[in-house]
Order: C-alpha cells, then sequence, then structure tokens
C-alpha cells in the first residue's frame, strides 16, 4: 500500500467519523436544551417529547431502507445527499420560529441520520485493507460512543454560552469540514449482487404505523385516551402494523424478515435494544428536566451531571468487545439489564432534597447498562444470520432500538404526568388550596410551574418549591418503576431465550428460509 493510499484512508476515515460523530451527538444533545427551548419557545412537556421523537421515530421509518439504497445506487453517493440534508434540516432547526417548525426540521435531521448510519460503517470497512477492518470498526465505535458522552456537556455549554439554537448551527460548519474531507478520500463502493429493489409497500405502511402509534401515546393525555383523534390513531396504527406483517411476509424482498424471529438469538438482541432504547431515552429526557426546574441547575452543570452514564459507556465499549470475543454476547445482556434495574432502582429514590451523588452512582450504573447491551445486541443480531444478511440484521435490529425509544419515551412521559397530577391534588388539598384546569400547566410545563403556582395559589415561595418538587419527583419515580420493570422482563427474555437457544438441535439450519433471503 502507498502512503498516498494511507492518507488517504486516513483521511476518509476522519472525514466520515466526523459525521458518524455528529449525528451520534444529535441523539442526545437537545435533551440537555429541553428546558431551555421549552421556556424559548413556549413547548409543553408533549412538545419536547415531539422534539426527541421525530428523531428517533425517522431513524426507525427509513433505516433499512436507507441502507439499500446505499447497497444498491452507491454508498458514498447516498451518505453525501445524507449529510447535505442533515446539514440544511440542522440549520433549519436553529432558525425554527416556533415548536412546530422545530419539531418538522428534526424529523428531517433523523432521516438523514438513517443515512449517516447505515452508511459511514460500510465506507469505513471498505476504506481499509482486511487486516486492519477490525481496528477501524472499533475505531468508528469509539467515535460514536464519545459523540454519545459528550452531547449532554456539550450541549450544556453551548445552552449557557451561546443559547439552545447553536446546538444545531454547530453542525453545518462541521458537515461543511466533512465533506470537504470526504470529496478527495472516499471511493465510491456498493454491493454488486444488490439488486436496488425496495419493498415499497412495506415501508410505507410501516411510515404510516409506527408515527401513527407513537403520537398515539404521546398525546393521548392530552387529547384524552377515549377522544375520536386517539382511538382513531391506535386503530390506524393497528391496522397499518398488521397489513405490514401480512405484506412482508409475502414479499419477495422484505423490508423486515420474519423469518428471522424464529432465532433466539436475533429475538434477544431485538428485545435488548428495545428496552435499551427505552431506558436511555427516559432517562436523558426526565433528569435534565429534573436538574434544571427541580434542582434549579444550569447548563453547564446539567450537562455535567449526565456525563457519567454516557462517559463510562463510551469508555467500557471497547473492553466489553473483548468480553463478547471470550463469553458471548448473552451473559454481558444479562449484566447489562442487572446494571439498568438498579440504576432504576436508585432513581425511584429521588426527590427534590435528594443527594445528587446519588444520582450519579445511578448514571454510571445506566453507562454501565448501557455499554453492556449495545454492543453485544449487535452482535447477538448478527450471529442470527449469514455474512450476506449482516446490513439487513443490524437494519432491522436499530429499527427495534429507535421504535423502543420513541414508544418507551411516550409511556414514561404518560405515566410521569398521570402520577405527578395526582400529587399535585393531594399537595393542593394538604395546603387548603383549590384546584382547576391550571393544574394541568403545573406538569405538562414544568419550566413555568412555580410561576403558575404563585399565581393560581396563596402558597409562600417556600412552599411552592416543595409542592413542586414532590409533584416532579412523584411523577419521575413512577416512570422509573417503569424502566426497573422494563429491565427486569428484558433480563427475563434473554434467559428464557437461552434456554431455547441451548436446547435447539445441533443440526437445525441457521440461515433465514431461501424465500426470505435478501
Amino acid at each position: 500500500m502507498t502512503p498516498a493510499t494511507t492518507d488517504r484512508k486516513w483521511w476518509a476515515f476522519t472525514g466520515v467519523g466526523l459525521i458518524s460523530f455528529l449525528g451520534c451527538i444529535d441523539l442526545t444533545i437537545v435533551n440537555t436544551a429541553a428546558p431551555r427551548i421549552q421556556a424559548d419557545l413556549g413547548a409543553s412537556v408533549a412538545e419536547l417529547q415531539l422534539i426527541v421523537n421525530m428523531f428517533i421515530v425517522a431513524l426507525s421509518m427509513f433505516m433499512v431502507a436507507m441502507g439499500r439504497l446505499a447497497d444498491a445506487h452507491g454508498r458514498r453517493r447516498v451518505l453525501y445527499a445524507g449529510t447535505v440534508i442533515f446539514g440544511l434540516a440542522s440549520l433549519g432547526a436553529g432558525l425554527a420560529p416556533d415548536i412546530g417548525s422545530l419539531i418538522v426540521f428534526r424529523f428531517l435531521q433523523g432521516a438523514a441520520c438513517a443515512i449517516l448510519y447505515t452508511s459511514t460503517g460500510a465506507i469505513v470497512q471498505n476504506a481499509f485493507p482486511s487486516e486492519q477492518r477490525g481496528r477501524a470498526m472499533g475505531a468508528l465505535y469509539g467515535v460514536n460512543g464519545f459523540g454519545l458522552a459528550i452531547g449532554p456537556l456539550l450541549g450544556g455549554v453551548l445552552v449557557s454560552a451561546a443559547g439552545w439554537r447553536w446546538i444545531f448551527w454547530l453542525n453545518v460548519p462541521l458537515v461543511a469540514i466533512a465533506l470537504a474531507m470526504c470529496s478527495f478520500s472516499v471511493r465510491e463502493s456498493r454491493d454488486e449482487t444488490a439488486t436496488g429493489r425496495l419493498d415499497w409497500p412495506g415501508l410505507a405502511l410501516s411510515s404510516l404505523g409506527i408515527p401513527a402509534a407513537v403520537l398515539a401515546l404521546t398525546l393521548g393525555g392530552t387529547w384524552g385516551w377515549t377522544s375520536p383523534a386517539t382511538l382513531g390513531l391506535i386503530a390506524f396504527a393497528v391496522v397499518a402494523l398488521v397489513a405490514f406483517a401480512l405484506v412482508e411476509r409475502r414479499s419477495s424482498a422484505p423490508l423486515l424478515h420474519l423469518g428471522l424471529f424464529r432465532k433466539p438469538a436475533f429475538v434477544a438482541a431485538l428485545s435488548s435494544d428495545f428496552a435499551l432504547a427505552c431506558f436511555y431515552t427516559t432517562v436523558l429526557f426526565l433528569v435534565p428536566l429534573y436538574l434544571s426546574t427541580v434542582r434549579d441547575l444550569d447548563g453547564y452543570a446539567t450537562g455535567t451531571m449526565l456525563l457519567p452514564s454516557t462517559a463510562v459507556m463510551a469508555v467500557l465499549s471497547p473492553f466489553i468487545g473483548r468480553l463478547i470475543d471470550r463469553f458471548g454476547p448473552r451473559p454481558l445482556l444479562a449484566v447489562g439489564f442487572v446494571a439498568f434495574a438498579v440504576s432504576a432502582l436508585l432513581q425511584t429514590q429521588l426527590t427534590a432534597d435528594t443527594s445528587l451523588t446519588r444520582l450519579a452512582v445511578a448514571l454510571v450504573g445506566m453507562g454501565i447498562g448501557w455499554a453492556c447491551v449495545l454492543s453485544p445486541a449487535t452482535v447477538s443480531a448478527l450471529s442470527a444470520v449469514p455474512e450476506r444478511q449482516a446490513g439487513l440484521a443490524v437494519g432491522s435490529s436499530w429499527t427495534f432500538h429507535n421504535l423502543g425509544g420513541a414508544v418507551g419515551l411516550a409511556v414514561s412521559v404518560v405515566l410521569f404526568r398521570s402520577f405527578a397530577s395526582d400529587r399535585l391534588a393531594t399537595e393542593l388539598v394538604r395546603h387548603h388550596q383549590e384546584g382547576g384546569a391550571w393544574t394541568e400547566s403545573v406538569v405538562t410545563n414544568p419550566e413555568h410551574a412555580t410561576s403558575v403556582l404563585a399565581r393560581e395559589t396563596s402558597l409562600a415561595p417556600a412552599d411552592i418549591d416543595r409542592v413542586f418538587g414532590a409533584v416532579f419527583s412523584h411523577g419521575m419515580q413512577a416512570a422509573m418503576w417503569l424502566l426497573t420493570g422494563i429491565s427486569l422482563a428484558a433480563l427475563a427474555v434473554i434467559a428464557l431465550l437461552s434456554r431455547k437457544a441451548a436446547g435447539r438441535p445441533a443440526d437445525e439450519p441457521e440461515n433465514v428460509p431461501a424465500s426470505q433471503s435478501a
């Protein structure tokens, strides 16, 4: 290999790594900025959910489809298109005049990131010779982990120093730099055996069914669970997703291969990814609000408090890879969900007066769980399929991962609002205050809760702080009990699937049936 070729591959890695890094940052950076966005644009908790959820929903809708398009039409070409869209969507998000516009641009960011996540790994793999690919891919995952880790802290710094809009605007010059690096270093590559066929009926049905389900869960509490809008969305989602399953069963090139669901390793991977995303999206949504509104921490302090979780995940991930080679993925998945359960249990004890050290310990536990689940789940998915179906396995796994994040956050916030509302009613009675329609805004808009209580009640300032602290903490504790249950349920599923896999006949074929192969 000539020096010029060596230089080019590292320029390619740097450019592609920067693109992947930006995509990972956008998964976590917005959570720290949520309280400031809420104050500036007057967003409700449901609207803040949509800012996070629309990104995740777009990933879920397009991940597999974009991976197939990149394989068929050229990964470099598709990556460039996705990166440009990501940069423009970031610029638009920073300029958004209202919450509706911001939600639309977050959706576009998520759709673009579906391209970034599926193309960058293939490009890095193609840029390096076979004897260096393992090291190169490990380095790329390290960059991604660093992006997830620094997101909350960087968000806190940018929000405090320059305002929340800069968490989006920062992407624009970095995208330009990354594209400049890639322009002379990234070679075009594609799967020469790919036909380019896309399961358009399956894509359409999943693209309609998933958002409908998420919107129903997100806005059902606001509209009313028996309202025509909520029931209509739920019914539509059920019909669309059932039709999706039927279409996939008969398609010659399905978007999601249903035959994979007969494989214990694959089901373990999907269950783990779903539960993992439920956990971290909920924690990274509620904890910044808790730190900002209940503990009155600024952006710097909030970002620093979130760092133990993502930093521990980033530091441990390379070591977890070695343990996977030695012990296999399932023992590590079990350890991960035990760590998640411990983390959630510690967070069920959070109140307005709890030591922040307890929260830091809980977030370290979350980081351990995150590291022990993320990579092993991917390995588990890959182990269930032949090498030629690796892209399909990863795309399917990440689709469930992203869907778990959207659904988990929606359900957790519904539970938060319900328990917080009950506690607010109890606190008002205890302090001899009358409620009213205004009480809903205390729960749905925590950033303005104390001012609403000051305006609508005769409580002293110290009592207002205590009441709101109790209300928010009660809702958050309920959400953390849910996460405890999800973690234990995932642990039980892994144990059951391990037994099923152990009892499988040794000669049972490992490949997906030919009728469902890519």
